[in-house]
């Protein structure tokens, strides 16, 4: 169950008619809009190749060469598309931090863990020395990672679910207020899976950051957000509370997704009432 999203005057984050074009001009992302307040937990879901992880790219400027976003996108108050490296550098970090799908890529496999930990702490807060150091042991602690050993690690030393806590700790470092977490449970067993999704859950609660959570899956999607924008072929076709999105979805793109999910869940055995439970990417991929 989730917390009730914060009323504020104006959003963190506001996205209006976003669009994402590669060189030749084909549509990637198209006219895509949705707010997200201080400490609001939104959710982007669809299928494989809907447009939702190069959505959260350009949110921050961090699309691959040869991709071009248009539209605009206010991030706390200022704007990311079009805008130089020098505007988006102070953003980066203490107002928006990305964990990725991926951390094995994601992290530097030849620097030990600790120094990636350390690296924003460093930059954003000014922590140096012992300062930085308790720092450090502070944030893998948080992230339930307490062994002396893994910040001594390197990312093949340690399994998925400890690179991914370590993924979490290093985009915290700099205490943003909005985390985008693009599909980080994909690559992790099930109840891995499910340790972090509670960990994410209690860390945003605490911190009352905004997050912004990307994936496919439903039953991930209606664990950990309040509002959700179901997208498909990069353009936005529902948007809604969760529970409503999910229980009486209105386009008939999400009652295939909904429809999908629950069809594998009975399949499964799962048992009745409970949320969709399963990814609706392969059912629906495989139709």
């Amino acid at each position: 169950m989730t917390a009730a999203p914060a009323t504020h005057a104006a959003p963190l984050l506001t996205v209006r008619d976003l669009t994402v074009t590669t060189a030749d001009g084909t549509p990637l992302v198209s006219d895509i809009s949705f707010d997200i307040a201080a400490g609001e937990r939104f959710g982007l879901i669809g299928e494989s190749g809907s447009g939702k992880s190069v959505t959260s790219l350009a949110l921050t400027g961090l699309l691959a060469p040869g991709l071009t976003a248009n539209g605009s996108v206010l991030l706390a108050g200022t704007q990311t598309v079009g805008a130089t490296d020098a505007v988006l550098r102070p953003l980066r970090g203490p107002v928006a931090s990305i964990v990725f799908q991926e951390p094995l890529t994601a992290l530097d496999p030849l620097m030990r863990v600790g120094r990636q930990v350390a690296e924003p702490i460093r930059r954003h807060r000014g922590l140096t020395g012992a300062a930085l150091d308790a720092a450090v042991r502070d944030a893998l602690a948080e992230v339930a990672l307490t062994e002396p050993r893994i910040a001594r690690a390197y990312p093949h030393e340690l399994s998925g679910g400890q690179r991914q806590r370590i993924a979490i700790a290093i985009a915290l470092g700099a205490e943003p207020r909005l985390l985008i977490a693009d599909e980080p449970t994909t690559a992790l067993d099930v109840t891995v899976q499910q340790e972090v999704l509670t960990l994410l859950d209690r860390l945003v609660r605490e911190r009352g950051m905004a997050l912004l959570f990307i994936s496919h899956d439903l039953a991930v999607v209606s664990q950990i957000v309040d509002r959700i924008t179901v997208m498909q072929r990069g353009r936005a076709v529902e948007t809604g509370a969760t529970e409503r999105v999910l229980w009486a979805p209105e386009h008939e793109y999400t009652q295939r997704l909904v429809a999908s999910a629950r069809a594998l869940d009975a399949a499964l055995d799962v048992a009745p009432g409970a949320a969709p439970a399963s990814s609706p990417s392969a059912a629906e991929e495989n139709r």
